[in-house]
């Protein structure tokens, strides 16, 4: 009976051990975790949360617009500049449990373009990420957020519609997300 009770115990042990193990082993995400993507008036839009090596958490949202179009600046106002463009935005809707923590950052800085009037800054052709710095209301719960976004494209020759506060739900996981 004693050497029953011992093999029990080490079968135990092992299996506690192994399950110990395998959860130790698990896969954490790395990098960004993607949050939503879509593609409206032909400017795909991908919206991701990150953190930094500081610790700190950004909401970033990537705007590729179709070859040959480019996207016009965060700063330039909501309206356009005379009517004219709209601004490449990522927002949160008031009232968010997500609070912004910083300013808007853009991943490439925005130029006067070649035409008038020269104060509708516009972004180089091809992407452009926006990145906001945000405090999550605690880690381990998952948030249900809704941000806005907004922007329009453009070429030499046409514009396609803009985008203008449109809505979106996230849902940011509970899991904490690695540096």
């Amino acid at each position: 009976m004693d050497l029953k009770l011992r093999l029990c115990l080490h079968v135990l042990l092992l299996t506690m051990c192994l399950s110990a193990t395998g959860v130790a082993c698990a896969p954490v995400p790395s990098g960004p975790v993607s949050l939503v993507s879509f593609t409206e008036n032909y400017v795909e839009v991908s919206i991701f949360l990150e953190r930094s090596a500081e610790g700190n958490y950004m909401l970033s949202g990537t705007f590729t617009p179709p070859n040959g179009y480019h996207l016009y600046s965060k700063d330039i106002p909501l309206n356009g500049v005379n009517g004219l463009g709209r601004p490449t935005l990522l927002e949160l809707v008031p009232g968010s449990l997500v609070k912004a923590n910083g300013e808007l950052r853009e991943s490439v800085k925005a130029e006067a373009p070649n035409f008038e009037p020269r104060e509708l800054l516009v972004y180089p052709l091809g992407p452009v990420t926006l990145s906001l710095p945000v405090e999550l209301p605690g880690e381990g719960d998952s948030i249900d957020a809704e941000i806005k976004v907004t922007y329009m494209t453009c070429n030499a020759n046409l514009c396609k519609p803009p985008v203008v506060g449109k809505i979106i739900a996230i849902r940011i996981p509970g899991v904490a997300i690695p540096q």
